[in-house]
This record gives C-alpha cells, structure tokens and sequence, in this order.
C-alpha cells in the first residue's frame, strides 16, 4: 500500500459521492416536468458505484447511470398543451414522472454525508502528511 493511499481512497470516494449528488439533483429539479405524450417521461437516475482494488490504488468509481425502471403516472388534463391530441391512446392524458421525494432526500443526506466524511479524511491525512513533513525542521 502505497503513502498516498489514503488520499487516492477518498478522492475516489468523493468523486462517486459528487456524481451521486448531481443526480440526485437532477430527480429532485425533474419532479414535475412533463414531456408530450408520444415521448418516454423522465426517469430517476440511479448512480451505480463499484469498489476496485489495483495493487496499491483502492476506492470506488462510478460503474454506470441507470433510469429507474419506475411506472408513470397518467393524468387526464385536457388544457395542457403536451396532452396527448384525439389520435392518440389516451387523449387528454399527460405522462408525469413518478419521483419520490422522500426517497431522493434521503437519498440526498446519505450522498452529503459520504461526501462531507471523505473530505474529512482528505483533511486528516493532509494534516498527518504536514505533521511528518516539519518533523526535525526547527
């Protein structure tokens, strides 16, 4: 295991909690958008994280995004003009993205509180490496 190790472990960390964040964000500012009728409705993103472990670098990286495979919700407003017209499936009808707010803000404080606890660590190991660093410098 290398000196920087560490360092490598909770960069990495940071990253996956970044990129967590921002789809998070991206679920919570999409809960009330509706597209017209013909095309697919939002889906939630769902960021998929993997450890890896190459000789001396160790940490996570993002595998991939995935939509969440969720149902939406079909709702009958006539007014709007992204309804669906008289020669569709279901006129009237609009596709509304089935988010869950409560899951996305849970989802939210976990991603903070990984992301705030890898800094720490970033921290602490940049105090640790300046504490070894003044060693015998008077």
């Amino acid at each position: 295991m290398g000196m920087f190790s560490a360092l490598d472990t909770s960069a990495s960390g940071t990253k996956v909690s970044r990129i967590w964040l921002d789809a998070i964000s991206d679920n919570v500012a999409n809960v009330n958008t509706v597209r017209p009728f013909d095309e697919e409705p939002f889906r939630s993103r769902l960021v998929v994280a993997q450890s890896y472990n190459n000789g001396d670098s160790r940490g996570a990286a993002v595998a991939g995004i995935v939509a969440e495979d969720t149902p939406y919700e079909l709702v009958f407003e006539p007014d709007n003009p992204l309804a669906g017209d008289a020669n569709s499936t279901n006129p009237g009808h609009i596709k509304r993205p089935v988010v869950d707010l409560s899951v996305e803000m849970t989802n939210l404080l976990i991603a903070q509180r990984s992301y705030q606890a890898n800094l720490s660590v970033m921290d602490r190991m940049r105090d640790a490496y300046k504490a070894a660093l003044s060693i015998g410098v008077k």
